[in-house]
């Protein structure tokens, strides 16, 4: 059978089971709308954290990311999996024992103030937007390649699926679609890794084969080493960030990451104290999983790229090549005229390749050139991932196996931030601001009114996206370390800590990370470009800005605390008894 076939038929599995999830864990109250009723185990929640961590970003352009970057890539596989282990020490117990139902109600509630709880919704809303660009984009690349329809329509359809199974169950559908997401994903990461790690080193573990050798003997990772240099590029396996820059990406994105409020949300679904840090050791196990298997994903790759493409005569490469070529997210064009594709160091298109709708000689897409460079070869990160078992001739199955995946990871996490983007308006706006008389089943509407707001918007983002989907989503992890994550440690671990000191943080610390933002990384639209990288303060890239923000936001929220008046008895007391540890002094009490 095609490609196509299977896909459809994948695809058309694994969607009626997450529909079928949906329909039978509707949500009949808020509680089970927001919290999934409070009763999800420790297993089925580290899977469906697991699920709704990892992204699109995570699925198609993080092993897209490493396979260019090389040992620059590594900055996000540490951040993004150390910062569960601060997860699971420094917040996750103590938020489930204050039992709120998201972050802004913790803020609220803590720092006995309408205005903090004000400051963090639209810090939520600013964060899960600029999250779900993100995942829009991946669903319309995926869509639009193994459906062969046009990106734009690939985004529609992704939206239409998610509306469903949020609308209908909230977090208690979410959650148990989420944990069948997990398993078709996994499953689809994994098994082009066994195959191409056996193919080409012999050994099935892909860990294991990355540091393996190649039939002539020499080490897989060298033979890479070789080939980048012959090309031009940096060794693979060095880095070109400072220190500093690497330092600082890895602590933003770890920060980020316990700062998250879809992630920090799935806490408060498991009955006890205890299954909140049990439910964040699994998640960390079920994510490392995949998260060891993306560098050996982008080396397999990167390696079998190159292998095909490189100096090879147009006419002579592989099916999989013009299928991507037609959806623009590889291109060639033959500047010397030898009809033989030159894959070197430098830009081969400006910008994103413009077709020019005529084909040339050798029947290739024209597109538009990059003056001055010899490159003739544009690949988009985002498509390793995706194209890779087809660069590796694997039969179709996996091929469309690895599309169900895709849709997997992405619609799981879109579906998380829709939710966080819903609640934070109808429960954190509505019910404990604007209308606090509002009834049970009215508050049930307006989150379902919200969530279709929320997909219309994200929608647009997905069509007219701002940059690649992994770039978009480092940003959102520094907007979240610069905002939440200090109101939240100081509002557990310091009792002095006042509502005054916290909004002063918040907006001083999500201010400055979105001036860094537009000044350096995306540029006024019309107005002005984004400034070059030799202006960034003390060397440091927007994504890694979100690290000075942090400081920033917690050394102005510790002076501003220090000159105003103390916290009222009652929330200070609240403070200490977040602490204790659940169970300990309870015979006192009672």
């Amino acid at each position: 059978m095609s490609v196509q076939v299977w896909t459809w038929i994948l695809v058309g599995i694994t969607f009626a089971l997450y529909f079928g999830i949906a329909i039978w864990a509707r949500a009949g109250s808020t509680k089970d709308f927001y919290v999934a009723g409070g009763g999800v185990s420790p297993l089925a929640n580290g899977m469906a954290t697991a699920a709704d961590w990892m992204s699109a970003a995570s699925f198609i352009s993080m092993a897209g990311l490493i396979s260019f970057m090389g040992y620059d890539g590594s900055v996000f596989l540490m951040g993004w999996t150390g910062g569960y282990v601060l997860l699971a020490l420094l917040l996750a117990p103590y938020l489930r024992k204050f039992g709120k139902f998201t972050v802004p109600d913790f803020i609220g509630d803590r720092y006995y103030s309408n205005t903090a709880r004000t400051v963090a919704v639209i810090c939520a809303l600013i964060v899960s937007f600029t999250y779900v660009a993100g995942q829009m984009r991946g669903v319309g690349i995926v869509f639009s390649q193994f459906l062969q329809v046009d990106i734009t329509l690939g985004v529609v359809i992704g939206m239409a699926v998610v509306l469903v199974f949020a609308f209908l169950g909230g977090m208690k559908g979410i959650t148990y679609t989420q944990v069948a997401q997990y398993c078709v994903l996994i499953f689809a990461f994994m098994v082009p890794a066994f195959f191409i790690s056996m193919q080409m080193t012999g050994n099935i573990i892909p860990q294991i084969g990355m540091g393996g050798t190649v039939e002539d003997g020499t080490y897989l990772l060298e033979k890479l080493d070789t080939l980048h240099t012959q090309l031009g590029f940096n060794e693979y396996t060095d880095g070109s960030k400072s220190t500093w820059d690497v330092f600082a990406i890895t602590l933003a994105l770890m920060v980020g990451t316990a700062g998250l409020p879809h992630v920090i949300v799935r806490f408060f679904t498991v009955p006890k104290v205890k299954d909140a840090r049990k439910s964040a050791g699994l998640a960390l196990l079920f994510i490392a999983i995949l998260y060891t298997t993306a560098p050996a994903i982008a080396v397999f790759a990167r390696t079998n790229l190159i292998e095909t493409v490189s100096n090879n005569p147009y006419k002579e490469v592989p099916e999989w090549f013009k299928n991507w070529e037609n959806t623009g997210l590889i291109a060639w064009s033959d500047k010397n005229g030898d009809g033989k594709i030159q894959y070197v160091n430098g830009s081969a298109t400006e910008g994103k390749p413009k077709y020019t709708g005529e084909r040339g000689v050798n029947g290739e897409r024209l597109v538009s050139n990059a003056s001055g460079s010899e490159n003739e070869l544009y690949v988009d990160r985002d498509i390793m991932v995706l194209a890779n078992p087809e660069i590796a001739n694997l039969p179709n199955w996996v091929v469309a196996l690895v599309a169900a995946g895709g849709l997997a990871a992405a619609l799981s996490t879109a579906a998380g931030l829709l939710l966080v983007i819903s609640t934070s308006i109808s429960h954190d706006l509505i019910k404990k601001q604007i209308k606090p008389d509002i009834s049970e089943k009215g508050e049930l509407w307006a989150a379902r009114i919200s969530i279709l707001f929320a997909i219309i918007i994200a929608g647009l983002f997905g069509i007219y996206p701002p940059g690649f989907v992994a770039a978009v989503v480092a940003l959102a992890f520094g907007l979240a370390a610069a905002s939440f994550f200090p109101a939240i440690i100081l509002g557990i671990f310091d009792k002095r800590m006042n509502r005054q000191g916290a909004v002063a943080g918040m907006i001083v610390g999500i201010t400055l990370m979105l001036i860094y933002m537009v000044v350096y990384k995306t540029g006024l639209i019309g107005v002005m470009e984004p400034r070059p990288k030799e202006e960034w303060w003390f060397g440091t890239s927007p994504e890694g800005f979100g690290t000075i923000a942090m400081v920033v936001n917690v050394v102005v929220s510790v002076i501003v605390s220090r000159m105003t008046p103390e916290p009222p008895k009652e929330v200070q007391e609240i403070v200490e008894d977040i602490r204790i540890p659940s169970g300990a002094g309870e015979a006192s009490h009672h």
